[in-house]
């Protein structure tokens, strides 16, 4: 199926030999333009021209967050600074924030890897699209517009927040897609259906991006918006690689197609940093193939997810990769036991009568004393408070928990509607531990 924007390999041999070109120059030039490179290939004891086949990324020296925050505020530079264009940074919960610098070469290919992903998506130039995302220095917003700009379709930048205005455009302007966080998705499809606007307006699509959407919480969306489940989409992305825009899964919802032209994607055991098999989760860690100002060579996501071998119904020649599965960094360790939050989310997501919405509480009763779990979950939109359905689906929840995850919780059944809304990402953990 031919896409508008779509990479010029045709097969995976041509796709490879474009990824063995993007790393030799990629590899050169970083080593050539940045002194922080350099220091690190030669400590290595690694030269550009010991890269010779794909295989050879191994021979690499890894690259991380910490070497972000120390090269703080233009880290990574390879090119001298007359060329930079612009910067984006990160949102800086932890430390500096992760400042990264662009070239115009730069901003143009992240527009056309974003023009890519509406392509996937079925988009078309008589779209009218909705972006909802933040604008200023991080890159959600510029990403999502550059990319919209590029495809040719109508954007309507309003940002996040502000549902009675969002609610207005989409009514006025005519909205046929909008881009948003999942957590900003459910707020909006919540207004539509308590506004009476479902069946009314013309909204076809959502593409979330920012954090995971679990099952439920799609299916509620879907529901209460109108808007098919089959046309809501996961587009990933990090400041450190552009912005988001990096892939997108297609119509089919197999896995997320991501841009093997403009990236090189290992999966590896976060604690061994040796590949995984195909199929089970590991560490994402990135290699850019075509970015100047500042190149990403073996950098540690710290994002989780598996590789998906499975050919994709599209057609497309771009490999794929499972939605993002959490952050390894987002595990919390509750009495020995390694928990992540997206495999509770998946627990809850199917439980009969559970909505979408939870909160993981960490606390302990007495200073130094054994941890507990609260799980606090609301009922479903259509399920109404008794004590003995509360009860089984109190039960229910517990038990799913101990059975899959080995561990004990307490959970509290709240009403549907009860716990916050967010038009950013949801917190989910409160860790109240000592």
């Amino acid at each position: 199926m031919e896409r508008r924007f779509d990479a010029t390999a045709k097969t995976e041999k041509e796709l490879q030999a474009l990824q063995l070109e993007g790393l030799k120059w990629t590899v050169n030039h970083a080593y050539n333009g940045s002194d922080h490179y350099r220091k690190k290939f030669d400590k290595a004891g690694v030269k550009p021209a010991d890269i010779k086949t794909l295989k050879d990324i191994r021979k690499l020296p890894f690259t991380t967050s910490k070497d972000l925050q120390e090269g703080y505020p233009f880290p990574l530079l390879s090119v001298p600074m007359e060329k930079v264009v612009r910067i984006h940074a990160s949102s800086g919960t932890t430390g500096k924030r992760k400042v990264l610098c662009y070239t115009a070469k730069d901003v143009d290919d992240w527009a056309e890897m974003f023009a890519r992903c509406y392509s996937y998506a079925d988009c078309t130039i008589e779209d009218r699209i909705q972006i909802a995302v933040g604008y200023g220095v991080w890159t959600a917003g510029w990403g999502f517009q550059n990319g919209c700009e590029r495809f040719g379709a109508m954007s309507i930048p309003i940002g996040p927040g502000n549902t009675d205005m969002q609610c207005q455009f989409l009514e006025d302007f005519g909205t046929t897609a909008m881009c948003c966080t999942a957590s900003m998705g459910l707020l909006m499809a919540e207004e539509i259906n308590n506004r009476g606007l479902r069946g009314k307006i013309a909204l076809k699509k959502m593409i979330f991006g920012s954090e995971r959407a679990s099952e439920a919480m799609r299916t509620r969306i879907s529901e209460l918006s109108g808007v098919s489940y089959d046309q809501l989409y996961d587009i990933p992305g990090m400041t450190e690689l552009y912005g988001p825009g990096t892939g997108l899964d297609c119509r089919y919802h197999k896995g997320i197609h991501y841009w093997a032209d403009y990236y090189i994607l290992e999966i590896l055991n976060p604690d061994t940093l040796e590949p995984v098999p195909p199929g089970e989760m590991g560490e994402m860690v990135v290699t850019t193939l075509k970015k100047e100002a500042a190149p990403l060579i073996r950098y540690r996501t710290r994002d989780l997810t598996k590789l998906i071998t499975e050919e994709c119904p599209c057609g497309s020649v771009m490999p794929m990769h499972d939605r993002l599965l959490g952050r390894s960094d987002d595990m919390f360790i509750f009495r020995a036991v390694n928990i992540y939050p997206s495999h509770i989310d998946q627990i809850l997501s199917n439980i009969k009568d559970v909505g979408s919405e939870y909160q993981i509480v960490l606390f302990r009763k007495d200073k130094g004393g054994k941890d507990h779990m609260t799980i606090r979950v609301e009922r479903a939109h259509d399920v109404h408070h008794s004590h003995d359905s509360d009860k089984h689906m109190r039960k229910a929840v517990e038990h799913d928990i101990k059975k899959q995850i080995m561990v004990s919780c307490d959970v509290e059944i709240e009403d549907y509607g009860s716990l916050p809304r967010s038009e950013r990402k949801t917190k989910r953990v409160f860790d109240n531990r000592d």
